[in-house]
């Protein structure tokens, strides 16, 4: 973006947020380029104080945008884009959607004009810095797919994928934090039980469990090559490997991301049957 670009998110709950922090943290915008629009904006009082342009008017912010944000509930989308398609400029405006379950051609249907679309699903580690966001599109130019990325990765790491796997990229990385938080709860209470108080046990489950995740991420390898480095013949390791597969443990997390996958398929469309 450049310092006369004006972006506006609707709907500003904790995505909406972590992005625009990101967005001013990384320099790549000023509290004055970035629109925040939610119906109680008494809750963006902080936000106001730190200089965002913040509204409870989303056609107001859309007519000044030439970024807009989609960051509101499946449910609610059909309503905002009959309520902003007045003041959408399609030649224009580029929409960033982060709305589960709808495609680049669902809200180009809806607004009825052919609007460049790109679809970006963060998850909650977005609030820290650590988002896994997948971006995809069906008509973005690569100016604009490169854009979207560099938004997003001012709040985690990006990656672009093809638009038919988004859903899928819900169960696994969206979804995926709630996975990977009650795995390290029941590691956590696994060690109480072994003998450690809870907070302490916590403690250690977390930060194995990043230590696990960064061993991936920094040395490009496989879970496997690091597991066969903690395993040895007879040994307590694989024992208890062992134990977690007997009781179902790979095959619950893949049965768990592939209902979740289908479930949020059906958000959008359920919803508005």
């Amino acid at each position: 973006m450049n310092s006369q670009q004006h972006i506006a998110i609707l709907g500003s709950g904790n995505i909406g947020l972590s992005l625009a922090k990101g967005l001013v943290k990384s320099g790549i915008c000023k509290p004055q380029q970035i629109m925040l629009t939610r119906r109680n904006i008494a809750a963006l009082a902080a936000q106001a104080d730190a200089g965002y342009y913040v509204t409870d008017n989303n056609l107001k912010a859309v007519k000044r945008a030439d970024i807009v944000v989609l960051a509101v509930l499946p449910q609610q989308l059909n309503k905002l884009l009959d309520e902003i398609s007045p003041a959408i400029k399609s030649e224009k405006q580029l929409l960033i959607s982060v709305v589960s379950g709808v495609t680049c051609a669902d809200i180009r249907q809806q607004l009825d004009m052919n609007v460049q679309v790109i679809r970006a699903m963060p998850n909650t580690a977005i609030a820290i810095g650590h988002s896994m966001t997948c971006i995809a599109t069906d008509n973005g130019t690569t100016k604009n797919i490169n854009l979207v990325r560099s938004l997003f990765d001012t709040v985690g790491v990006s990656i672009q994928i093809n638009e038919e796997l988004m859903t899928s990229a819900t169960a696994l990385c969206a979804c995926g934090i709630a996975f990977f938080l009650r795995s390290i709860r029941a590691a956590s209470q696994g060690g109480t039980e072994i003998g450690f108080h809870s907070h302490d046990a916590l403690k250690m489950a977390a930060q194995t469990a990043k230590g696990a995740a960064d061993l991936i991420l920094q040395l490009h390898s496989h879970p496997e090559q690091e597991i066969d480095k903690v395993t040895s013949p007879s040994g307590c390791t694989i024992a208890g490997l062992n134990e977690m597969e007997h009781n179902g443990f790979s095959s619950a997390m893949i049965k768990g991301i592939k209902l979740s996958a289908e479930k949020a398929g059906d958000l959008y469309h359920k919803d508005e049957a």
